[in-house]
């Protein structure tokens, strides 16, 4: 059994962006997307990381900037590289735990779907993934709404 924490964060695009916010693979229309190369899918980016922490090779850097330039955009594709890394080292994800700073948008009424997007993407049960939200009582710039900012914590077996 082995643990590992990934992390992420970015601000969100100026208010009239036509780009969409998506957190776990969940599409919120009533805030900008987040500033990135990417989509900004910062979920799926601290899941990214914390698999990294278990394989020791960084997929969000060089490998994820090459596929950015190449034009794939879509998060979960660099989670895939990720999966398949940790696959190779004959390691399954047995629970994801994901704590969501920001001030917006509203994640509890969508935790639900938020949890079987990523449960699917990792081939686990939703009972399997957990994710809690706070505003961090307005104490940092994700808390005064510039942006969100995900810890992950993942456990492989």
């Amino acid at each position: 059994m082995k643990t590992a924490i990934g992390q992420d964060s970015h601000r969100f695009e100026k208010e009239n962006s036509k780009k969409v916010c998506i957190l776990g693979g969940v599409t919120f229309p009533e805030v900008p997307g987040l500033l990135a190369n990417s989509d900004g899918d910062v979920v799926l980016h601290a899941i990214t990381n914390a698999i990294s922490g278990i394989t020791c090779h960084n997929i969000l850097g060089e490998p994820a900037d090459r596929m950015c330039e190449s034009g794939i955009t879509d998060s979960s594709e660099y989670l895939k590289v990720a999966l398949g890394e940790l696959a190779a080292l004959s390691l399954e994800i047995s629970h994801v735990s994901i704590s969501i700073e920001g001030a917006r948008p509203k994640i509890s009424p969508r935790i639900t779907e938020m949890r079987e997007s990523i449960s699917g993407l990792l081939d686990i049960s939703p009972q399997s993934v957990g994710i809690t939200a706070t505003t961090g009582e307005g104490l940092t710039e994700f808390g005064k709404g510039s942006g969100i900012s995900v810890f992950c914590v993942l456990t492989v077996e």
